[in-house]
């Protein structure tokens, strides 16, 4: 299921969601200038949690090492298709939410669920080499906090069927409760043996849209919640 659009209204211009979405790309424009130290530049600044794992990296790494690596992952890509399809879902649901929190809370709130994620990532994948890239933890927050102040929103949703593809207006809480049940599913693969992660962070996802359930509580006010 690809989203096209939701039905919500905003009042003030999301210039903050503007900002991320620049940021992200300027960044991913900056790792296909690395060229062949690419892979490099993925390890300083991708979270890999064989580092934490280890403690002679980690003490190699340094303090600023140690903790770098949790903000600047959020703002790394592995490929064309995955910026593009996170910068997408985050146009399309991160106006909203920058609406009812406010330009300065919908930054916090951001940076806080991207955080959540990449512990949550960190916990369930410890010791693995593979580096946790990608703004989908802390976007995967901005979808939690959307089906908490939006549930009977419409998302016009690009559903394959066979060889063809239909669009269909979904109620917002029926497709983000579908979208974590997937990312749940395939977590769990990973933990039966059945799976592997293959390449996805499904735990960065689920702790993202978990944190943005709990952590809305703390950053929307009275007013704002019942508008």
């Amino acid at each position: 299921m690809i989203p096209i659009r939701d039905n919500v209204p905003v009042r003030r211009t999301p210039i903050v969601n503007w900002l991320l979405i620049a940021a992200n790309t300027w960044v991913f424009y900056r790792e296909l200038a690395e060229g062949p130290g690419l892979e490099r530049f993925i390890w300083r600044y991708g979270l890999v949690p064989l580092r934490y794992a280890k403690p002679g990296l980690l003490a190699k790494a340094g303090l600023v090492g140690y903790l770098t690596p949790f903000f600047s992952s959020m703002f790394l890509h592995g490929g064309w298709m995955h910026i593009i399809s996170n910068m997408w879902v985050l146009y399309i649901f991160g106006d909203n939410i920058e609406d009812r929190l406010g330009h300065l809370r919908y930054l916090f709130f951001y940076i806080a669920c991207g955080l959540a994620a990449a512990f949550a990532q960190l916990w369930f994948s410890w010791g693995s080499p593979v580096p946790t890239l990608g703004a989908s933890g802390a976007i995967a927050g901005v979808m939690g906090a959307f089906f908490i102040l939006y549930p009977f929103a419409r998302v016009a949703t690009l559903i394959p069927i066979f060889i063809f593809f239909r669009v269909v207006e979904i109620p917002a809480a029926v497709f983000l409760a579908l979208w974590l049940w997937s990312q749940v599913y395939s977590a769990s693969l990973t933990l039966s043996g059945a799976g592997s992660l293959g390449g996805v962070a499904w735990w960065a996802h689920i702790g993202g849209f978990l944190s943005g359930v709990v952590l809305l509580a703390f950053f929307v006010g009275p007013a704002r919640r019942s508008r």
